[in-house]
Parts: structure tokens; sequence; C-alpha cells
């Protein structure tokens, strides 16, 4: 009993033209016909057929097919691994491609105009992490003083990116000192250094008010990304994450208690 070219292609999930094609090019080629001239299709016929099928999925043109199915212990081994090479590079390749897509969503993320050469220029070790950019903005997105922030930030020039990397410098190394130095978190040094790294973000992205600070440097300690944003790795120690947090919480607490006007923030910009 043989298979009609209709009985195939629904088997197989081919259309009737590309079996046609195969027929022509001399790939695939039905074993019989039935009395009246129809194509037909033997088990050993659609056992050819799936390798062919096999190897289109691989990526193998039809003369590579023909080629492997001519002599397959000859060639077979030798085109499969050749093949694996190529797909290896082309999901390298990809790979690469991806992470430039990456890039190119981090700047709509961050709202950084910045060049590439810019960017390296002015943020050095300090980088913007795509996926906790994207995380932030489904966390903090629905809130005006994101909207603010992001829309702020895209607004600064090189220069005030500059201008603002040099201010964090100065704040970080301070940071450092103090943590070096053995100074408690809840001391008045650790505090005024928090107080400042609240003041520079309402300078620069948006109003900060203490709740809003403390929310903030909790991530520092459960989220190695939003840390990296303050202190980049190669200037991190153990503990520091936590020191920071501590010391934000400590100065929250110090202006709630000397009943500050939240709308000092607004001064600062």
């Amino acid at each position: 009993m043989g298979y009609s070219v209709g009985q195939v292609s629904s088997l197989a999930g081919v259309t009737v033209r590309t079996l046609h094609h195969y027929d022509k090019a001399g790939l695939l080629s039905p074993s019989a016909r039935s009395h009246v001239g129809y194509r037909l299709y033997s088990d050993a016929d659609l056992a050819r057929l799936q390798q062919i099928l096999f190897y289109r999925e691989l990526g193998f043109s039809l003369d590579e097919i023909a080629a492997i199915l001519k002599d397959p212990q000859a060639n077979a081994l030798e085109h499969l691994r050749a093949r694996q090479r190529q797909l290896r590079e082309e999901i390298a390749r990809l790979q690469r491609l991806a992470e430039v897509a990456e890039r190119a969503i981090e700047v709509q993320r961050t709202g950084v105009s910045l060049t590439p050469a810019e960017r390296f220029d002015v943020f050095g070790e300090i980088a913007f992490d795509l996926s906790y950019a994207t995380e932030a903005r489904l966390k903090w997105g629905h809130s005006d003083a994101h909207q603010e922030a992001i829309g702020r930030a895209a607004a600064h020039t090189k220069e005030d990116w500059r201008r603002l990397m040099g201010e964090a410098a100065t704040w970080r190394a301070a940071l450092l000192v103090a943590f070096d130095d053995g100074k408690p978190s809840d001391g008045e040094r650790a505090m005024d250094i928090a107080e400042e790294h609240r003041r520079h973000l309402t300078r620069w992205f948006t109003p900060c008010p203490p709740d809003m600070h403390r929310r903030i440097a909790d991530d520092f300690v459960t989220d190695p990304r939003a840390f990296a944003l303050v202190v980049p790795p190669s200037q991190q120690r153990p503990g520091l994450a936590a020191y920071l947090r501590e010391a934000v919480h400590a100065n929250a607490f110090r202006r709630a208690g000397s009943g500050t006007d939240p709308q000092e923030d607004r001064e600062d910009r």
C-alpha cells in the first residue's frame, strides 16, 4: 500500500508543492504510481522524507542533503559536525546582537542620552544594569517621583552628568573613609554622609524624602545591582552596603526627630 501526495503532505506537515519540488530535484521521488498514474510513496520514502526534513530543520541546503543521503556513512557525521560549529557561531552572533539590543533598551529605560563613548567617559565603572532598571521601572514606574527622575535624567547634558558623577565620586570617597575608619553607622559622620546622598538624589533627579530614601537604601542590601549604581564593585567592601543602609535609616530617624520640613527637599534643586 502506498501513500498519495496529499496523504504524505498531511502526515509530514509539508505542502504538496514542496513534495513536487523534492521530486523534481531528485531528492525524493515516489517509489510507485497508482493504476491511474498518481504518485505513491512507500514507507521507505516516508523515512527518507523524515531525514530530509531533519536536515532542513538544521539549515542544510537541498544540495547538501542530497550529498548526505547519497552516502550517509561517509558524509553525515562530517556535515553534522560542520553544521554544529556554524550553529554555535550563529548563537554567539545572536547573543552579541541581543546584548547590543539590551544596551539600546538600557538607554531608553534610564533616559541617559549619551553616546557609548560619552557614557564610558562620564560613568566609568558605574553602569546601569538593564535587568535592574527594568525591575525598578516596574516597582516605581507608577509614581510621580520615578517619572520625574526619568524625565530629568533624560534632560541632563554631558556636562550635567560629568558634574553629577564628580559629586558622587566625592561623596563615595567620604563614605569609604568613614567605613574604613570604623565610624559607627548611626554616628553623626555616617548620617551626614547619608544625608548628602539624599540631597544628591534631590538635586539631580527627584525630591527624596526620608521614607523614599530608606526604601532605596534597602535595595542596596537586597540587590547588588542597586548598590553597584552607587559604589562600583572594585571599591566595594564586605558589609559596606549594610553600613550605608543603616546610616540612611539612622539619618531618616534623626530628621524625623528634628521635625525637618519635607519642603526643604525642593530647595535643594
